[in-house]
């Protein structure tokens, strides 16, 4: 459960409670990512405050709008023309692009501590189309990498997702990551969801279409990697 707070000064603050189990657990993951990982794209758990079997974390309000919200109007909130995704794929093509230069930052922030993207998806970019801003919100599976898959596969949006997130046993390390930003990437720069209106040239496709393949020993090995082969395509 979460909601915004105002104070009598005004100043404004994010608030999320777990309220099941599953969701004190997932908690209890994020505030150890975010005392792991600073990054000024993603927005910190600042304060934890304990409730009856479980706790509620504070974090600094940001404007802005989350990209995708699918318990509003599923795939529609994609693709309606008034949606925020189709509003931030209409934009100038260097702002899509600083964007998303965002976020391969603060993943390289994640790698630096040894972390690994879980549960990435358009739904966790919240865009701040006043200020032109990209924000990272809802980072709670992100976890110490590499690990092996225990379960049938963790949370996510199968569009986003690696192929090795379906197999039980196994091992989700940086290139799962990799494939993550390549993947969201190529939903980004695309002028819709049918992936056939590419807008970042043929360089940073191919740097895409690598960052994508199914083996991960064909992908880049990290996500420094990737950043730089990304830049410097964006250079040729």
């Amino acid at each position: 459960m979460s909601y915004g707070v105002r104070l009598a000064g005004g100043e404004r603050w994010f608030v999320k409670e777990a309220v099941t189990s599953d969701t004190r657990r997932s908690l209890d993951r994020a505030w150890a990512f975010h005392r792991a990982v600073q990054h000024p794209a993603i927005v910190p758990q600042v304060h934890r405050i304990a409730l009856r079997g479980g706790w509620a974390v504070v974090m600094p309000w940001r404007d802005g709008e989350v990209l995708y919200h699918p318990t509003v109007r599923g795939a529609a909130d994609r693709t309606a023309p008034d949606s925020a995704m189709a509003r931030f794929r209409a934009l100038p093509l260097p702002l899509v692009l600083r964007a998303f230069g965002r976020i391969l930052s603060a993943h390289l922030a994640v790698e630096d501590a040894g972390h690994v993207a879980v549960d990435f998806y358009d739904g966790s970019l919240l865009y701040d189309f006043a200020g032109s801003a990209m924000h990272l919100v809802d980072l709670d599976e992100y976890r110490p990498g590499p690990f092996v898959l225990e379960d049938e596969r963790p949370p996510g949006s199968t569009r986003f997702m690696a192929p090795e997130e379906f197999a039980r046993g196994a091992v989700i390390d940086v290139r799962t990551t990799v494939f993550t930003l390549g993947r969201t990437a190529r939903l980004l720069l695309d002028a819709g969801d049918d992936e056939r209106a590419w807008r970042g040239g043929p360089g940073r496709l191919a740097v895409v279409e690598r960052a994508t393949r199914a083996d991960p020993g064909q992908r880049f090995a990290s996500v420094r990697q990737l950043a730089r082969a990304w830049h410097a395509a964006g250079r040729s």
